[in-house]
């Protein structure tokens, strides 16, 4: 079984582009803190999201810095070779599904400073 959410916020608005064959590809990447460990300052990981299609352009269209959401998906480890011919792997999340948490500014509403639902029906958020 290969399955993961997390919740995180943006590090920066999603990139948009489209491949050869007019399909809308998406990515973002998301900064999740780990649990607390005794005497020790809390850790950040920065994973990066993968979007597909009506997906991609929801989240470039209604995303920016900073918006707290939760990605489903699964993870893929993939590898490629850099121009001087390294070979590089990369893992990231390929998402099927981002919740959006909270508001954004330009929504009307203040963006919320903590990482709970806030009482935001989620369905009530417009894709």
């Amino acid at each position: 079984m290969n399955h993961i959410i997390i919740i995180g916020r943006l590090t920066k608005d999603p990139e948009l582009r489209y491949t050869p064959n007019g399909v809308a590809v998406g990515s973002f990447t998301v900064a999740t803190d780990r649990p607390y460990v005794k005497d020790r300052e809390k850790e950040t990981d920065f994973i990066p999201v993968v979007v597909w299609q009506k997906l991609a352009e929801n989240c470039a269209n209604h995303l920016k810095k900073g918006r707290l959401v939760a990605v489903e998906g699964r993870l893929q480890i993939r590898s490629y070779d850099t121009q001087d011919g390294q070979k590089r792997r990369v893992a990231e999340i390929v998402a099927s599904n981002v919740q959006f948490l909270d508001r954004g500014k330009d929504e009307g509403q203040a963006e919320q400073q903590n990482d709970d639902f806030g009482g935001i029906n989620l369905d009530d958020i417009p894709f």
